[in-house]
């Protein structure tokens, strides 16, 4: 294995789901990319992309699965549900029904995700505040009453994406801290990659040995 192979200690799988057009697709590609489309594609089936971030001294590649969310793909997006660390509920703050249907989106998720899922609620597109039709503490009091994690933000301009991620991440690095994980089943969402360290220092130590031989010719 090369170096530039070697490029995690974890990888954690995340999952967005949420009503079609609530902004899952945007918002993983503002993370991952920074950018932002006003016109973006609806999701066929399943989509995925992912990023690294450091957490402690361990680079997490946070790899994020975005499903479609209408109702014709649910059954086949399910089966994506399984062996998540991290579900990510998205609604719209601009629209009531996406936020009533959250509820469905978690029972649903609960049913599907192993036990140890980190669950986060995400009201998007804030920077539609003239439009707002959920409040922030109709959000915050959903999570709470679930044991989620909540966020408002915006994919547009990306206020708070980042925070998403990370902060989640930070809980899932802290868990494993505290062996709460089991790491030998895929089932967690969890996978160990390679211990960078470990592999820097034996390069150098390789490259060391290579030098000392040559100049002993």
């Amino acid at each position: 294995m090369t170096l530039k192979d070697v490029n995690f200690n974890y990888l954690l799988k995340y999952i967005i789901i949420g009503n079609s057009s609530v902004g899952k697709s945007c918002i993983m590609v503002k993370y991952i990319h920074g950018g932002f489309v006003d016109e973006f594609k609806t999701t066929i089936g399943v989509e995925f992309g992912s990023k690294n971030v450091t957490i402690n001294g361990k680079v997490y590649k946070i790899q994020i699965w975005d499903t479609a969310g209408q109702e014709t793909f649910r059954s086949i997006t399910r089966g994506y549900y399984k062996n998540s660390v991290c579900a990510c509920i998205v609604y719209d703050i601009t629209n009531r029904k996406s936020f009533s249907d959250v509820k469905s989106w978690f029972d649903d998720c609960k049913k599907q995700t192993p036990k140890t899922v980190i669950m986060v609620l995400i009201g998007n597109k804030i920077d539609l505040g003239d439009e707002r039709e959920v409040s922030y503490e109709e959000g915050e009091n959903f999570a709470k009453e679930n044991n989620m994690l909540f966020f408002e933000t915006s994919a547009k301009s990306g206020e708070n994406i980042e925070n998403v991620f990370y902060e989640s991440a930070e809980i899932i690095d802290k868990k494993i801290e505290d062996g709460y994980y089991n790491l030998n089943s895929e089932n967690c969402g969890i996978k160990m990659g390679v211990n960078l360290s470990e592999s820097i220092t034996l390069t150098e130590k390789s490259l060391k040995k290579e030098e000392n031989q040559s100049n002993c010719c």
